[in-house]
């Protein structure tokens, strides 16, 4: 009996903590979520169904909707670059990161940084200062489903 109620509260321990939510700016408020991801799932506000899933993912593709069909394919992460689309073509490199910064284009230069993620946070440029917080997230959110939030 212990083992079953260990197991159970293991299934429910892990489904509490895989949802995570973005936040408008700096907030932790529940009012303030715009999105919510499953690890899977990309969803409009702090839902999980189905009808609101606006990208799935699947390690390496982004897709849209709730879709995982070839053609429906929006971009692709190999950890340090995005693809347009299903590429791996350096000519279609959208974005570079470096682990801090998102840069555009095939770029580490300085001057091309667009944000920096630190902490928990998605800052405007290159900035640690919490007038330039765009979002709060309070999970695990790769940077591709990231990147289409923001646009």
């Amino acid at each position: 009996m212990k083992r079953i109620l260990a197991i159970i509260f293991t299934f429910i321990s892990i489904a509490t903590m895989a949802q995570t939510q973005i936040y408008r700016g700096k907030s932790s408020y529940s009012g303030d979520i715009l999105y919510s991801f499953d690890g899977k799932a990309f969803y409009k506000g702090n839902s999980n169904y189905s009808g609101d899933i606006l990208y799935s993912w699947d390690g390496k593709y982004v897709y849209k909707g709730n879709s995982t069909y070839i053609g429906d394919i929006l971009y692709t992460w190999d950890g340090k670059y995005i693809y347009a689309g299903k590429s791996n073509y350096s000519g279609d490199i959208l974005l570079t990161f470096d682990g801090l910064y998102i840069y555009k284009g095939n770029s580490t230069y300085s001057g091309n940084i667009l944000y920096t993620i630190k902490d928990g946070y998605v800052y405007r440029g290159k900035s640690t200062y919490s007038g330039d917080i765009l979002y709060s997230i309070n999970g695990i959110l790769p940077i591709p489903i990231l990147i289409l939030m923001m646009q």
